[in-house]
């Protein structure tokens, strides 16, 4: 399990993995490019689940 640490945004204090914290830190281009791979891999988990929920009989 990835390391979390708690952080204050305008929105109040959030959860965030240190790979996103360090992600920031990068420049623009290098922490969006880490939030698509992150939002591809959790598509891809999600879509995953779905498979093994419908072919599972009831």
């Amino acid at each position: 399990m990835e390391e979390m640490r708690q952080i204050a945004t305008k929105a109040g204090r959030k959860w965030r993995c240190l790979k996103s914290i360090e992600a920031t830190k990068t420049g623009i281009a290098q922490r969006d490019a880490f939030g698509r791979g992150v939002t591809q891999i959790n598509k891809a988990e999600a879509q995953a689940k779905q498979r093994i929920l419908k072919e599972t009989p009831v």
